[in-house]
């Protein structure tokens, strides 16, 4: 990706963590950016695929961010537990990244041109925990009563909620970080 592309999506997400969707307006995206309204149109052609690279920009910069440091070969039920709470941390970057999808996530019930995409976003981030926590079984980590697929699906929406409630001051980042914690260990009993 060019690095203007690269620039015009960082001030997207900016914009966007800052004023929302509906506030958006391409003219203000431009100032910031520090590039022509005709540049953005040039690389997203309309404001419906700026919003679709926004809302894909954004869903790989936080698969970036939360990449724990451990190889994710050493433990698999640690990977997912690093990987989660790697959501819930107060890092510029983070935080804008978690406000700019929550606007995403709901404007898509009024302007459904992104649910698409958005569903898809988020059924890869819970394909990926579902594939740790199928991994942590075989290797002995989390129970086989486990639904791997139904416990991922509950972990990564309780992920959304939670840092919606910290970014929001509804509760704090430590009490958010200490709720997924307890959720981690009630949804993944050890074996036995």
């Amino acid at each position: 990706m060019s690095d203007r592309r690269t620039l015009i999506l960082q001030a997207a997400t900016r914009v966007i963590a800052r004023r929302g969707v509906r506030g958006l307006r391409v003219e203000e995206l431009a100032a910031e950016a520090e590039v022509s309204t005709a540049l953005i149109y040039y690389h997203f052609g309309d404001r419906a695929g700026l919003m679709r690279r926004t809302l894909e920009f954004i869903s790989e910069r936080a698969e970036r961010y939360t990449e724990p440091s451990a190889a994710p070969q050493s433990d698999p039920r640690v990977h997912l537990e690093q990987m989660l709470l790697l959501e819930l941390q107060d890092v510029p970057a983070v935080v804008e990244n978690s406000i700019a999808w929550g606007e995403l996530r709901s404007t898509t019930v009024f302007e459904p041109e992104l649910r698409d995409q958005l569903r898809d976003s988020t059924y890869e981030w819970v394909e990926y925990a579902t594939d740790l926590i199928r991994q942590a079984q075989e290797a002995g980590t989390v129970g086989e009563e486990v639904i791997a697929a139904d416990a991922a699906e509950r972990l990564t929406t309780l992920v959304e909620g939670l840092s919606e409630r910290w970014l929001s001051g509804s509760t704090s980042l430590n009490r958010a970080r200490e709720l997924l914690q307890g959720a981690l260990a009630a949804e993944l009993p050890l074996p036995g």
